[in-house]
């Protein structure tokens, strides 16, 4: 027996004996054979997934066989020229997001796929979606809902398809790539928006504006008896009341899980110690890279849904169809008053000028121990690595007594602005397209500003990434915003904090920001140091300084007794020196994104 072969055939052997009575009857592959809308995970025992083409043909059946709740639609098409499907699922009638947001319809997206080898949403919610529209699940949801299903996010990934894509996950038997064809992990790209694929996302989410937004995944990580993970934003972080509305549907979903018989949890189940059970969990907000930490920068509700790679795939594909079905139930209930929710959210942002706002967060040291069940494990050197390996028996049930850091507080904060942004004309090209992409406002300030009452940044040391990530090199700047009246040219871009989207603009613009522009390094040009003075210049320069200025004389003398690097520098020593002369470049170390407290003129 091949590898693979032993590792489906473990699949196969682990699969408890109620989960295959827990699959909808109607999901047998018995039943669906006779049944066009059945996928091939279906008709296979969900020991297959199919290929791309089977979405657009099952998008389509859909249409046709429910016409007046499914509307089947492309909105992009990848960088291998494939086109991204969308249905649009709904009783209301409403298939147009103008409409949808007039009637304040909650409307709720869920994409799978993201990662093409966790591909569990995608049948999950094919199989969801056939017996909701036959009134077998959820029933009188879509009365009350528009639900967005984007089959597969990744396309291009889905079709680079084998059978090794994801050694550590029990089927199906075949599966797509985690990134793109461009090599883009979509799930790092939410903010910065490289991909095709996201600005395709991006537009979908301006037009139809969401007010969940679902991402179906399967991590990776250790042997547990845990199933699902389900997390969600607003909870820890963004606005204080959907941060309760978050917490809610997060409950209720859980609960929901729970009550069909899954083990599910409220954090995401990676070891603070890598391989280390004992070392416990820690739970966080996520960066707005990933596609929860986005949304609630929007005042809206991020989830995200983890099934465990190590359960067999006709389990995870029963958990993931449960979760949906449990989303679709809580939006129908719940939904129209979380709308309003989230549209008081949008006025409460748009107030957000000279407040202190978290730009990143971080769990405390504080943990309480919580049981956590697990098997049973030994954790000895490998012959083969060298390493102390962890190794598990799922024969031997055990329940671990671990801590967990879930005390989250903010890591990082930044005053905004009172009126907003000012990116100078040279550098609104770096700065637009990535608020356009989002949908934020600005407008082009037409006329010149001589001494504009604005803030600006500066650093004196840019730390520059040494390895590239996701296509860029990072960008860490240390620095303050001081007062600096400065001249600004025509075409300059002004973006106002008075909007709903305040807090996306602090990630984009604060320069300290974990996913801002300038962190990642789309402004890194403006950091170069690109003029210098010779050291036979600078010794001459240095001595006329001396000679001109007494003060500096002292200062330059303390430097030398109080820091013995400096000292023992020549460089540095005559860096001093031309740091303070007319010949430095004053921009070097300038952020050329400015701040206001209040907005340009118009004129």
């Amino acid at each position: 027996m091949s590898c693979r072969a032993a590792l489906l055939a473990l699949s196969l052997a682990s699969l408890p004996a109620t989960a295959a009575a827990a699959v909808p009857q109607s999901a047998t592959a018995s039943a669906a054979s006779a049944d066009a809308l059945a996928t091939v995970s279906e008709r296979s025992g969900f020991q297959r997934t199919g290929r791309y083409e089977e979405v657009g043909r099952l998008a389509a059946a859909f249409q046709a066989r429910h016409p007046d709740r499914v509307r089947a639609l492309e909105f992009g098409t990848t960088p291998e020229g494939r086109p991204m499907q969308l249905l649009v699922v709904t009783a209301t009638g409403v298939f147009d997001p103008a409409e949808a947001r007039r009637r304040g319809l909650p409307v709720v997206l869920m994409q799978g796929g993201i990662h093409a080898g966790e591909i569990d949403g995608k049948d999950a919610g094919f199989l969801a979606l056939r017996q909701v529209l036959a009134g077998q699940a959820a029933p009188g949801a879509l009365d009350k809902v528009v639900w967005l299903f984007v089959p597969v996010f990744n396309v291009d990934g889905h079709e680079r398809f084998g059978a090794w894509n994801r050694p550590n996950q029990r089927g199906p038997e075949q599966m797509g790539w985690r990134t793109t064809a461009q090599n883009f992990n979509l799930n790092r790209d939410y903010v910065k928006a490289d991909a095709p694929e996201m600005r395709a996302m991006l537009r979908l989410v301006q037009a139809w504006d969401p007010l969940a937004t679902v991402d179906l995944h399967a991590t990776d990580g250790a042997q547990f008896e845990h199933d699902i993970s389900i997390q969600v934003e607003p909870l820890h972080a963004g606005d204080a009341r959907l941060r309760e509305i978050g917490r809610a549907w997060r409950n209720a979903v859980i609960a929901d899980l729970a009550r069909q018989g899954s083990k599910p949890l409220p954090f995401y189940p990676s070891f603070v110690e890598n391989d280390n059970p004992a070392s416990g969990f820690e739970d966080g907000v996520p960066p707005p890279r990933f596609s929860h930490g986005y949304f609630l920068l929007r005042n809206r509700l991020g989830m995200l849904v983890e099934t465990h790679s190590w359960k067999p795939y006709p389990e995870r594909v029963r958990i993931t169809r449960n979760t949906i079905v449990s989303v679709l139930e809580q939006m129908a209930a719940h939904g129209a008053q979380w709308r309003r929710e989230a549209d008081a959210a949008d006025a409460r942002a748009a107030k957000l000028g000279g407040q202190s706002e978290p730009l990143a967060w971080k769990a405390g040291a504080k943990a309480r121990d919580v049981d956590f069940l697990g098997y049973a494990y030994t954790r000895t050197p490998s012959d083969v690595s060298g390493a102390l390996m962890t190794r598990y028996d799922e024969t031997t049930p055990q329940v671990w007594r671990v801590p967990l850091r879930d005390d989250v507080q903010p890591a990082l904060h930044a005053v905004a602005p009172r009126a907003g942004y000012l990116v100078p004309p040279a550098w609104a090209a770096f700065v637009q397209p990535a608020l356009e992409a989002h949908g934020v406002a600005f407008r082009r300030v037409d006329a010149a500003w001589p001494g504009a009452p604005v803030q600006a940044f500066r650093t004196t040391a840019p730390q520059f990434a040494g390895n590239s990530m996701e296509g860029r090199q990072r960008l860490s700047l240390e620095g303050a915003w001081k007062p600096e009246p400065r001249d600004v040219g025509a075409g300059a871009l002004y973006v106002p904090i008075a909007q709903p989207l305040s807090r996306l603009v602090l990630a984009l613009l604060e320069p300290q920001a974990p996913d801002s522009v300038a962190a990642w390094g789309a402004l890194n040009v403006a950091f170069e140091r690109k003029e210098y003075m010779e050291d036979y210049v600078a010794e001459d320069v240095a001595r006329a300084m001396l000679a001109d200025d007494p003060a500096l004389g002292d200062e330059f003398r303390r430097r030398l007794a109080d820091d013995p690097a400096f000292a023992a520098d020549p460089g540095a020593r005559l860096d001093f020196f031309y740091r303070r002369h007319p010949a430095w470049d004053e921009r070097y170390g300038l952020y050329p994104v400015l701040r206001l407290d209040q907005p340009p003129p118009d004129r």
